[in-house]
């Protein structure tokens, strides 16, 4: 009787521990591709963007609070195998910021939003600069000191975002009227050869 009912109980805890290693192998395949798909989602795109970009020679240039709006250049550099796309950017002492190019007709030229953002093509680089693509900084709400460093945000097409710092320096040119309204006419930019870039 002892060796029937020890006999029984062997094979429920067999039986049991045989469920228990199915459902731990069960486990153990449902946890693979998850853990798989988590190793993988480091390397996506939204973490390539802001980890491609680069930027050289920053600068801003100086101007006092009442002036309005001021810009931001240098070599922006791309180096993945992939084209990233700058599509916004953030400072902390404007109430907007814009990307823009400038547009020359004649002798005018004018600043406006470019459609589509800054695109920079694989192991390629784009230049912002006095006369052509910047990131405008409007509705200044503290001085752009001349010899102060500031700090811009850059967001891409993926979300993904880069912070880098800028020296602020004194620049005769960038004055170039705006395209919007209810900015002024007091722009950043007219082209001028020269300069400090």
């Amino acid at each position: 009787m002892q060796h029937t009912r020890t006999a029984r109980g062997t094979l429920p805890i067999a039986a049991l521990l045989g469920l228990a290693l199915t459902a731990c192998g069960t486990g153990a395949g449902a946890d693979a591709p998850e853990g798989a798909s988590a190793e993988s989602a480091p390397p996506s795109p939204a973490a390539e963007q802001a980890e491609a970009f680069s930027i050289t020679d920053p600068w801003i240039k100086a101007v006092t609070a009442e002036e309005g709006m001021t810009a931001v250049f240098g070599e922006v550099a791309n180096g993945s195998d992939s084209e990233i796309v700058i599509v916004a950017a953030e400072y902390p002492d404007a109430e907007m910021v814009e990307l823009h190019e400038v547009v020359t007709e004649g002798a005018d030229a004018t600043m406006r939003e470019i459609d589509g953002g800054f695109p920079v093509e694989a192991g390629g680089t784009r230049l912002l600069e006095p006369g052509g693509d910047h990131i405008m900084l409007m509705g200044l709400t503290a001085d752009v000191e001349p010899g102060a460093e500031a700090t811009v945000t850059v967001e891409f097409a993926d979300g993904s975002t880069a912070e880098f710092t800028a020296p602020v320096k004194e620049y005769a040119g960038a004055n170039e009227e705006y395209e919007g309204d209810g900015h002024g006419g007091d722009g950043h930019g007219e082209h001028e050869d020269g300069g400090d870039h």
